[in-house]
């Protein structure tokens, strides 16, 4: 790796730490990147997924004073594992076309399901409605839907989590993208046990990257608690449909 190369790695990592903790989406700039070094696509990805940890769990950090009922987030974990870890089984054993296919819409489908968010609670009824056995239902099966995703392919993961826990949770949008920033530290560390002892991980893009995603992990956690609900809500929906449109476009064009 050249110096061009390990530069435009750090300029990514600094951008997507901070991209993921504010709406997600951080491996769509991570990934082209290791793909524009010369990495083949599952070596980007699973080098990518492990490279993004350490942003975060730099995420949390900057976010955890929003963090809600930290001992009922608890509950969460193992689902969060269990479900990221079938999504690495997914993608070390199964051809990667299939599901590069369908992720666009999923990431448009997630986002769109923020943007809705409002009405669609007025046709399923607001969280606080829900009994507590229908709520933790809920709940975790969004979380499990979230990690399968994650632990498969990884971008967008912080939009679907946002708008699904959005759905399930009578929280604020803040301690929303704080759950969502303890979660995806949790799938970051399962993808990066899992991939480290079967992926082909190159382990200097990561020694790169990881360093710039702490930084930008942190920073843009800080920055989403200056944000006002609306203007945070906003810039989730618009980052994500551009995502999922960029994801369109590499799957079909």
């Amino acid at each position: 790796m050249d110096i061009p190369e390990a530069l435009l790695l750090l300029a990514a990592g600094l951008a997507a730490g901070s991209a993921n903790a504010v709406a997600g989406g951080g491996s769509l700039i991570t990934f082209p990147a290791l793909i524009a070094v010369g990495l083949p696509p599952v070596a980007a990805n699973v080098t990518n997924s492990i490279a993004v940890c350490p942003g975060y769990l730099a995420s949390v950090a900057g976010s955890w004073a929003d963090l809600p009922d930290r001992r009922r987030l608890l509950w969460l974990v193992p689902s969060t594992v269990l479900g990221t870890a079938a999504g690495c089984a997914l993608l070390l054993s199964t051809p990667a076309r299939a599901f590069e296919l369908v992720v666009p819409f999923l990431v448009i489908g997630a986002a769109a399901l923020l943007g809705f968010q409002d009405q669609l609670r007025r046709l399923v009824g607001h969280p606080r409605h829900l009994s507590a056995r229908r709520g933790t239902v809920a709940v975790q099966l969004m979380v499990v839907f979230g990690a399968v995703y994650g632990g498969y392919f990884g971008a967008a993961l912080g939009v679907m989590l946002v708008a699904g826990l959005g759905l399930v949770l009578d929280e604020s949008l803040v301690r929303i993208s704080a759950i969502k920033n303890l979660l995806s530290a949790v799938v970051g560390l399962t993808t990066t046990v899992a991939f480290a002892v079967f992926g082909p991980v190159n382990w200097v893009a990561v020694a790169v990257l990881a360093p710039a995603t702490i930084l930008g992990g942190y920073a843009g956690a800080r920055l989403v608690r200056r944000l006002p609900p609306e203007i945070l809500k906003a810039v989730i929906v618009i980052f994500g449909w551009t995502v999922g449109l960029l994801l369109l476009a590499r799957a079909y064009g």
